[in-house]
C-alpha cells in the first residue's frame, strides 16, 4: 500500500502546484502548459481510484483537444496582455468580492465535510466486480442522469452557435453563394447570346466582359 500512497501524494502535489501555477503564471501560454500538466495528474489520480475510462477521457478530451486548442487559440490571436492589464487595479474591487465569497463557500464545505467511517473500502472497489468502468458510467449516465446530459449537450450546442456567430466576419473580396439568387435565375438573365467572328475566337480584351 506504501506505492499507491506514494504516487497519490506526487498527483496530488503536482496537481495543485499546476492549478496554482494556471492562475498565477504572466504567460497565458505558460498557463496553458501548466493547465495540460494539471489534466494528466488528474488522470493519474482517475487511475488510482479504478476509473481508467475517465482517465483517458481526461487526456483524449480535455489535453489531446479542448487545452491544445486553448493554446492555438492564444498563439494565434496575438492579444497585447500588457494592454489588457492597464484597467487592472480599476476591476480589482470587484475581483476580491468574488474572490471572497468563493473563500467563504469553501470554508463552509470544508467546516461542513465529513469522512465516513466506510470510505476505505468504497474506494478500494468503487463499481461491482461483474461490471466494466465504462458499463458503470454509462449505467448511471443514460439512466439516473439522463435529463442532465441532455440540459449540458444543448448548453454546449448553444455556446458553439454563438461563438461562431460572433466571431463570423464577411469579407468584402470574397464571392459568397446566394441560394436565393440561384434559385430565381432564369433564361434570360442566366444566358447572353454572343456572336463572335469565325476564325477569332474570344480576345483577351474581352474578358472583363464576357465573365461576370
Amino acid at each position: 500500500m506504501i506505492f499507491p500512497a506514494l504516487f497519490f501524494y506526487l498527483f496530488a502535489a503536482v496537481l495543485i502546484g499546476s492549478g496554482v501555477m494556471v492562475i498565477a503564471s504572466r504567460n497565458p501560454v505558460h498557463s496553458v502548459l501548466f493547465l495540460i500538466l494539471a489534466f494528466v495528474n488528474a488522470s493519474g489520480l482517475f487511475v488510482l481510484l479504478g476509473a481508467e475510462f475517465l482517465a483517458m477521457i481526461l487526456i483524449v478530451v480535455y489535453v489531446g483537444a479542448v487545452a491544445v486548442l486553448f493554446l492555438f487559440v492564444i498563439m494565434m490571436l496575438d492579444v497585447d496582455f500588457a494592454e489588457l492589464r492597464e484597467g487592472f487595479l480599476e476591476y480589482l474591487p470587484f475581483g476580491l468580492l468574488i474572490g471572497g465569497i468563493f473563500l467563504a463557500e469553501l470554508i463552509a464545505v470544508a467546516l461542513g465535510w465529513a469522512i465516513s467511517p466506510n470510505i476505505s473500502s468504497a474506494v478500494g472497489s468503487p463499481i461491482p466486480a461483474n461490471v466494466s468502468n465504462t458499463e458503470a458510467i454509462g449505467l448511471v449516465l443514460y439512466t439516473k442522469y439522463i435529463h442532465y446530459f441532455q440540459i449540458a449537450g444543448m448548453v454546449l450546442l448553444v455556446a458553439m452557435i454563438g461563438a461562431i456567430v460572433l466571431t463570423l466576419r464577411h469579407k468584402v473580396n470574397v464571392k459568397r453563394q446566394n441560394i436565393a439568387a440561384q434559385n430565381a435565375r432564369k433564361k434570360a438573365t442566366a444566358m447572353d447570346v454572343r456572336k463572335v467572328a469565325s476564325g477569332q475566337g474570344l480576345r483577351d480584351s474581352d474578358a472583363a466582359e464576357w465573365v461576370q
